[in-house]
């Protein structure tokens, strides 16, 4: 039976958050299995790798992760051996992440795994079906930050 309105398979929103979530529960179960680190420790741990230094604010501000995953995840990786936290010099409240040897180690076999995953998700587009879905991707978060912000896209 058809309903006019709402239908949540046909709803962006719900879309897309159930496709996140069913790539982060594939992500989760891999790098649970191989490496010992869950979906918060991994992207903590990769956004370290991309920028040393970043803090755990501006890590939940890239992810939309919360401010207490960000600083569990940080505190397990730091327990882990993997992450050292500094206070910032500008200001103590804020830590300062870097990887350590042995974090950066881990995630030098980790990008190889990271990269296999991507693969084998995108290997059911095309080249320009992939290049398309990410302008879509940066056109939406666009306009869903605009809304965010209070304006009008």
């Amino acid at each position: 039976m058809r309903r006019d309105g709402l239908i949540l398979d046909r709803f962006l929103p719900y879309r897309l958050s159930y496709t996140a979530g069913l790539l982060s529960e594939l992500i989760a179960k891999a790098y649970r299995a191989h490496f010992d680190l869950s979906i918060a420790e991994w992207r903590v741990l990769a956004h370290v790798a991309e920028r040393p230094g970043i803090s755990q604010q501006d890590i939940g501000d890239r992810t939309r992760m919360d401010k207490v995953m960000v600083s569990r995840a940080a505190k397990s990786l730091h327990a882990k051996g993997l992450l050292e936290r500094a206070a910032s010099g500008t200001d103590r409240r804020a830590l300062i992440l870097r990887l350590s040897p042995s974090g950066k180690a881990l995630f030098d076999r980790i990008a190889p795994k990271a990269l296999e995953l991507e693969a084998g998700i995108a290997a059911a587009l095309s080249a320009s079906e992939i290049r398309e879905l990410h302008d879509m991707l940066a056109r939406i978060d666009a306009a869903a930050a605009a809304r965010l912000d209070g304006k009008r896209v």
